[in-house]
């Protein structure tokens, strides 16, 4: 099982203590060049996701505020759909997204629970959802509904680029393996969702956000959002 980052830097810093002098500075030099590291490319992902969601809501505002008047129009509410989502280590934090199906959709999902189409039975989609509205599913296969995170951004509880964040329920369900998804903050995008999106089985999913965990990094993060952006045209796996 993958080390958490401060448990990796305990162990380094145990072992060192057992090495000679000169051994022991070298390893001194290592774990300050692998905090530095790691301290710099949080920094860069940081600086990333502000400057890339500031602008975003300043261009996408006429959109933002036309697809909260059609959610309004067609089935009066709430514009937003919050929930109870887990990010990083675990953390629970309010997600934000445009609401795209009736107003009691909650109450009405326990009554569909058995026409789930994940195949794992972990997560929950059904193609021809009957809770979700016509303007719904315009957003949906545009991911406008998901302009909101935006904020989730800004706040600091996800990122532009990481796994999507879980359901607690879903998380209650995880394998070990799986949960290791939630070691790095989670995003609106990631490599699934540029690959197929909810056509991708939930265990391939989890298979793909570790690979992305493995080699995360500026210029990945780039690369899949540039990816993003073909995938949210051809709305593949959006439903």
């Amino acid at each position: 099982m993958e080390l958490d980052p401060t448990v990796r830097k305990e162990l380094i810093q145990k072992i060192s203590g057992t090495l000679n002098p000169g051994m022991k500075y070298k390893r001194t030099l290592k774990v300050a060049a692998w905090e530095f590291t790691i301290r710099l490319s949080y920094l860069l992902k940081r600086g990333l996701d502000l400057v890339v969601s500031i602008t975003a809501l300043i261009l996408l505002f006429p959109l933002l505020l036309l697809t909260a008047l059609a959610i309004w129009i067609e089935n009066p509410g709430p514009i937003f759909y919050v929930q109870t989502r887990v990010g990083h280590n675990g953390k629970h934090f309010r997600f934000y997204k445009f609401r795209s199906m009736v107003v009691n959709a909650d109450a009405i999902k326990e009554s569909l629970s058995k026409q789930n189409e994940s195949a794992a039975g972990v997560i929950f989609k059904m193609k021809k959802d009957p809770r979700i509205t016509r303007t719904g599913r315009i957003i949906r296969k545009l991911s406008i509904d998901e302009l909101p995170q935006l904020v989730n951004v800004l706040k600091g509880d996800m990122s532009l680029v990481g796994p999507r964040p879980p359901l607690p329920n879903e998380v209650a369900e995880y394998t070990l393996e799986q949960r290791k998804r939630l070691h790095i903050i989670p995003g609106i995008t990631c490599l699934w969702q540029v690959s197929g999106r909810s056509d991708i089985p939930f265990t391939d999913q989890v298979r793909l956000d570790l690979q992305y965990i493995q080699s995360a990094g500026i210029g990945n993060d780039l690369i899949l959002l540039l990816k993003t952006i073909p995938a949210v045209i051809i709305g593949k796996g959006a439903y």
